[in-house]
């Protein structure tokens, strides 16, 4: 499981979102954490109304600081200022993953490289192409959240055999933050399929919605098996299938379920019934306000 955690900062309120999510898995983890700042080159004077970070002293201060206020019953933070200034930031922290042998980057979505750059191939791609996950949430302007607590996962499957590491993962956590996981899968509805579904669904839409509907009947059945692999190491779970949307129905399911964390696989592999084509875990990613566990997905 996930032992060395890093948490960037800007120094702004928004980012400091991820705190919260970054103590509590500190914690029940039993991990070290590093909080790191890079200065940046020609940086804003503001990020959102905030002072925004602009030299090393500032930002050494300012991280001592978040480790005293957040993690003195917990862990001692490392803290580290990259004071060179840089034009990448992202790429500058995917090089402090490699430096302190991190398996786990936390962080919030906001600002210059925000949710928007961020889902579309500034830091969660670099990272997640350096086989490490990534934890994020969504920037909090109008409510701060102090506390966090993991009750409850949600796992979206799409039957493709590498994201099951997702649920490998997911595992993991449940045992050791002893919380349940809830598995789900989205059979497309007749009028939201694409690939090599179209030209069926033009010809013969009666047999192809049949055939979705066997599909759901196979899918239930994966999907029990899995669950039941859950129980047998004693981890509370639940599966559901369900038609529609895709990224639709996992925001939709986050709400119902009240989820704390939405774990998802990340490679572009398209499953089968292309469940995963339109970049499912982007669209999710950039909507929910669930934290989200970025996990890459390696060839079995």
């Amino acid at each position: 499981m996930y032992k060395r955690l890093l948490v960037p900062l800007d120094g702004s309120r928004l980012a400091e979102s991820i705190l919260p999510v970054a103590v509590f898995m500190t914690r029940s983890l039993k991990a070290s954490v590093a909080l790191i700042h890079v200065i940046e080159e020609n940086p804003p004077e503001q990020v959102h109304g905030e002072q925004h970070l602009r030299d090393a002293d500032q930002a050494e201060a300012y991280l001592h600081k978040i480790a005293n206020e957040w993690f003195a019953d917990v862990s001692t933070p490392e803290t580290h200022v990259h004071s060179d200034k840089v034009k990448n930031v992202a790429q500058s922290i995917l090089q402090h993953v490699g430096e302190f042998n991190s398996d786990l980057t936390l962080m919030c979505t906001h600002g210059r490289t925000g949710a928007r750059e961020f889902l579309y191939g500034s830091i969660a791609q670099q990272i997640a192409a350096a086989a490490v996950p990534v934890l994020f949430v969504r920037e909090h302007s109008d409510e701060f959240k102090t506390e966090f607590a993991l009750r409850k996962l949600l796992v979206p499957l799409d039957g493709d055999r590498d994201h099951e590491q997702s649920i490998e993962v997911a595992s993991e956590l449940a045992l050791a933050c002893k919380c349940a996981i809830s598995l789900l899968t989205i059979v497309p509805s007749l009028k939201l399929v694409s690939g090599s579904w179209t030209q069926s669904v033009r010809l013969l839409p009666s047999t192809t919605d049949r055939l979705l509907e066997m599909e759901v009947e196979e899918v239930s059945e994966y999907l029990g098996q899995q669950r039941r692999q859950l129980i047998s190491r004693e981890i509370a779970a639940s599966a559901e299938v369900l038609r529609g949307d895709p990224a639709e129905e996992i925001i939709n399911a986050t709400t119902a379920q009240s989820i704390d964390l939405l774990v998802l696989g990340t490679h572009g592999t398209i499953g089968a019934q292309a469940f995963w084509s339109g970049s499912v875990a982007a669209r999710v990613a950039r909507k929910t306000v669930v934290p989200v566990l970025l996990v890459p997905a390696r060839p079995k």
